[in-house]
């Protein structure tokens, strides 16, 4: 059974920074690629980042570029999205997702054959 699985959200204030983690199980995603979506209260899912299957290529909503950054640890079939400078309006779900046969970035969700239960994060102002 193939798994995704978010941590790290959490409640924090404006300037802030956290490290959302997305840890899978069930196979290996290592010639996927994989990205970072959101759902804020009221709104649709949008698009936050996405990295290739090496890591060599991620791609970025404008709202969260120089701010946030996506890695990949292969070896620990894990994804990593590190967001600094938090603003009251990065407050929402976050759902880590995997492409399924491959490792190009991609900004639209049904790109993206997997996903995970999502992480809250909350940034006061």
């Amino acid at each position: 059974q193939v798994q995704l699985v978010e941590s790290g959200g959490g409640l924090v204030q404006a300037g802030d920074s956290l490290r959302l983690s997305c840890a899978a199980s069930g196979r290996s995603f290592s010639g996927d690629a994989m990205g970072w979506f959101r759902q804020a209260p009221g709104k649709e899912r949008e698009f936050v980042a996405s990295i290739s299957w090496t890591g060599g290529h991620t791609y970025y909503a404008d709202s969260v570029k120089g701010r946030f950054t996506i890695s990949r640890d292969n070896a620990k079939n894990t994804v990593y999205l590190q967001m600094n400078s938090l603003k009251s309006e990065d407050t929402a779900v976050y759902y880590c997702a995997a492409r399924s046969g491959s490792g190009i970035v991609a900004d639209t969700p049904i790109r993206y054959a997997y996903w995970g239960q999502g992480t809250t994060v909350t940034v006061s102002s």
